[in-house]
């Protein structure tokens, strides 16, 4: 269907409008397919009609008759094969053009061009013509008067003024096919978006991803708020944007802030917004993404690196739905959905005073939280043949193939940068392979291609009692756990499959607190440097 409304904001089609009122004196119509005129309001007095005759014709006695007329003529058009035809017009003797528009099969309406004299005419014409409009109760008057002002066109100016009318209902129809060929366009890649982010294209069959796909179809039409947790890379943001997808808010705005990005001042007035004036380089308001996000869902990722003041600010536009711009004293009201993301121990920042427990209860209202790639080991099969697949036919290349050796390494190896650092191997095995099918093992980086070998604990006893030997393990084991994982407790533990009060044990028992080791290294390094003096000395 054509949005008619929207012609009168069409440039080309103003303009051709314009030139045939200036240069024939010719009102342009526009019929759509039931014959009704789009283009003409009767309660609008103010127009100014170029024609002296349509101007009579659409006064109130008369306008019923006219109407009929415009109608007969479109359904004329829609049953001839013609582009467009020269009519008479309602009086009999006045000249209309009316112009299919059209595409293929499909019949929008016309453009109905009124009107014009092709000769002048004799006193039976008028005769003929008064008793036909005074039937109608018509002033004949002012019609004659009308009838007098009608310019009579040569064949040659018949004939340009056929070509500019069918240019303007070419102009319909060529913006209206580019409407719709936009539209079809915005549909497609909606679908994509939807799809793509849909729980059943998530990629994932181990038991720990089945119960979240579970959770997700459950919640699919709950307005509540979602905390997401789970280690870097694991797909955060991708769960987000499949609970934005599948909601109720779909067909609004999907807003990302990484909380971590900005101090506080920046995030302050990136989530709410500033007023003119506020700080240095305020030179504008500017709406935040709360307002951005307005009917829509804005996910806040790594909510746990956010400032104590901003934690504040945030709970009151949770509870209360109203914020104030940096520099405003006008409170906002707006709808947004938060979703919210983190990597870090939110009850152990709690207990550290570093996160409000009233915001971590208002943000948690669902949990979600995202396995480690570690812990759904069967998925990496399936995602390195969805990367790979991908990958070979985003750079138009013929589909490569894992070794079983290469699958082997793969499988082994524990991913702690998650389903990102798998991604991003698989696209460095593609481009290395060059010609090759099948990747080696030899193409893989090292740190995946030796880490069989390099995983294998040094200096540990293999003789003597086996409560020491198991002791000195879970010693060196601890110990390693602690520096890769920068000290976090919590995470550490889930590894070792212990609790984390159990290993806050172990940690002392053997003396592995970072601030004791980190005296001890001091002290070694103080004692080393005094031995290197001396030794000068």
């Amino acid at each position: 269907m054509i949005n008619w409304e929207e012609l009168k904001h069409i440039h080309v089609i103003r303009k051709l409008q314009s030139i045939l009122t200036q240069w024939f004196s010719t009102e342009v119509f526009f019929v759509d397919e039931r014959g009704v005129i789009r283009n003409f309001d009767p309660t609008d007095r103010q127009r100014e009609w170029k024609n002296p005759l349509a101007a009579e014709y659409v006064r109130e006695k008369t306008r019923e008759r006219f109407f009929k007329h415009v109608s007969e003529m479109n359904e004329a058009a829609l049953k001839s094969n013609k582009k467009a035809f020269v009519a008479k017009g309602p009086s009999g003797f006045e000249q209309v053009i009316v112009s299919r528009v059209a595409h293929g099969n499909d019949f929008y309406g016309t453009v109905y061009a009124f009107c014009y004299l092709d000769h002048q005419v004799d006193p039976a014409e008028k005769a003929q013509a008064k008793t036909l409009l005074e039937g109608w109760g018509a002033d004949w008057n002012a019609f004659d008067q009308a009838f007098s002002k009608l310019r009579v066109l040569s064949d040659g100016e018949r004939k340009y003024l056929a070509e500019l009318v069918d240019l303007v209902s070419e102009e319909i129809v060529t913006y209206h096919t580019e409407i719709a060929s936009r539209q079809e366009r915005i549909d497609a890649l909606t679908n994509e978006i939807g799809n793509r982010y849909s729980y059943g294209n998530m990629i994932g069959k181990s038991k720990p991803m089945q119960e979240l796909y579970g959770l997700l179809e459950k919640i699919k039409t709950s307005e509540s708020t979602i905390l997401i947790n789970g280690e870097n890379g694991t797909g955060k943001e991708l769960i987000a944007k499949a609970v934005h997808y599948n909601s109720t808010r779909k067909d609004n705005a999907f807003v990302t802030v990484n909380c971590s990005a900005f101090n506080e001042n920046l995030l302050d007035s990136e989530l709410f917004g500033h007023s003119k004036g506020s700080f240095t380089g305020a030179v504008r308001d500017k709406k935040g993404l709360f307002e951005v996000a307005h009917r829509g869902t804005l996910f806040l990722d790594e909510i746990g690196d956010m400032s104590p003041t901003m934690q504040v600010k945030l709970l009151r536009v949770l509870q209360e739905g109203t914020l104030t711009p940096v520099g405003s004293t006008d409170q906002k009201k707006v709808d947004v959905r938060v979703l919210a993301a983190t990597n870090k121990d939110l009850k152990a920042m709690i207990e550290d005073g570093t996160f409000r427990e009233d915001l971590y209860y208002r943000i948690n209202v669902i949990n979600l939280v995202v396995p480690p790639l570690r812990d759904r080991k069967e998925d990496i099969p399936v995602l390195i043949d969805h990367f790979i697949a991908r990958g070979c036919k985003e750079k138009d290349i013929p589909l490569k193939q894992l070794a079983k050796r290469s699958m082997e390494k793969f499988y082994d190896y524990p991913w702690p940068g998650n389903i990102r650092e798998l991604e991003n191997e698989c696209e460095r095995v593609i481009v290395l392979a060059g010609d090759d099918k099948m990747v080696g093992p030899e193409l893989l980086s090292t740190r995946i291609r030796d880490h069989g070998e390099n995983s294998k604990v040094q200096g540990v006893r293999v003789a003597g009692k086996l409560k020491d030997a198991l002791e000195e393990l879970e010693m060196v084991m601890i110990k390693e756990g602690l520096k890769r994982t920068g000290w976090n407790k919590s995470r550490l533990a889930k590894e070792l499959g212990i609790s984390r009060a159990g290993l806050i044990m172990k940690v002392e028992k053997y003396g592995l607190d970072k601030r004791k080791l980190m005296r001890q290294a001091a002290a070694a390094a103080a004692a080393a440097n005094g031995s290197s003096n001396g030794e000068v000395a």
